[in-house]
């Protein structure tokens, strides 16, 4: 076998990554809109009673879809994935990290988690056999970089409790714990399928909250529902089904560093909307964060028909013979900011 690929192949691969790398991009801006959102409907909703009404929302909206295109429930193989994901990143992490940003200011937060992609890198080498190729780690720990940079040029003069921290630590190794967790669930059923699912499971974690959100919701003013409206419809319903889509298509250490754009985007519409000037340490870390993702996603001139055709398929090993495809595609076994 040479070194370079033949043409259908490459040709193969470009038609197949296209859309996963338009459906990541979705994702990656409604996640980044979500932080201002969240800003208004935090005010008057608190994290458990914001995060149930944000999976309320999405639950209905994703179950409706869910009926229309009559795709039913997912194999059973699917489900231990989606309670996982469930659990860990619609449930646990979407409250603690509304807590964890009422206890440090945003630069903090948004420093603590995002060691989340690290995280995913790592826990995808070590139990879904995905490689960490020397552009990824590059990329990687240019995007973190940007991360931190962008953090402390956010961060408040005070000191940042240590609650806080930790909450927001617990947030990262949720979002990793999910995402790791989702991705074999994609080789046996549809991205919607494993979306509403974990999403639904994420719900029901969250019913404790329910008193909470009814009391709340009474007082809370009309802009801040409807944020948590916004934040169910689209950060949650729509972003989390691209992304599913696009990690059936790719690894998690690709996807989460992928992620790293969000605090770019973040600094920019929080320009635009809420008309926060940032400084220029802010842009230069904001700048670190795409430059990194864009090394993470490169590949070198020379890549093997092999491995070209592993990064469209994925780690078949997650799948058994006989598994369903997700969305139609071959998917893999096994990746932020994460939206918040």
């Amino acid at each position: 076998m040479t070194d370079s690929a033949s043409p259908d192949s490459a040709s193969s691969a470009r038609r197949v990554q296209w859309p996963a790398l338009a459906a990541a991009g979705v994702t990656v801006v409604l996640w980044a809109s979500a932080f201002v959102s969240i800003r208004s409907a935090g005010e008057a909703y608190s994290p458990g009673a914001l995060a149930l009404g944000r999976l309320l929302a999405g639950s209905l909206a994703l179950g409706a879809v869910l009926l229309i295109r009559r795709e039913g429930l997912p194999p059973r193989a699917a489900w231990p994935g989606i309670a996982i994901s469930g659990l860990l990143w619609f449930g646990v992490y979407m409250v603690v990290l509304n807590w964890g940003e009422q206890e440090v200011d945003a630069g903090t937060a948004a420093m603590v988690v995002n060691i989340g992609p690290v995280l995913i890198a790592l826990l995808g080498a070590r139990l879904l056999g995905e490689a960490l190729p020397p552009r990824l780690l590059a990329g990687m720990a240019v995007s973190f970089a940007g991360a931190v940079t962008v953090g402390l040029s956010m961060s408040g003069e005070g000191s940042a409790s240590t609650l806080g921290v930790l909450l927001c630590l617990l947030a990262a190794v949720g979002y990793a714990g999910g995402v790791v967790g989702q991705k074999p669930a994609l080789a046996h059923a549809s991205a919607l399928q494993v979306t509403t699912f974990g999403c639904l499971v994420g719900t029901v974690a969250c019913l404790p909250f329910i008193g909470q959100l009814i009391d709340e919701a009474g007082r809370a003013p009309v802009p801040a529902t409807l944020n948590m409206v916004y934040l169910g419809l689209f950060p949650t319903a729509l972003a989390f089904t691209t992304w599913a889509y696009a990690l059936a298509r790719t690894t998690a250490g690709r996807m989460g560093a992928t992620t790293y754009a969000v605090p770019a985007l973040v600094v920019l519409m929080s320009w635009l909307a809420l008309d926060e000037v940032p400084g220029w340490l802010t842009m230069a870390g904001g700048a670190l964060c795409l430059a990194g993702v864009a090394v993470s996603r490169s590949r070198g001139r020379k890549v093997t028909a092999a491995q070209r055709d592993g990064e469209v398929r994925g780690d078949r090993r997650a799948r058994p013979s006989g598994g369903r495809a997700a969305e139609g595609a071959s998917p893999g076994s096994r990746s932020s900011t994460p939206e918040s």
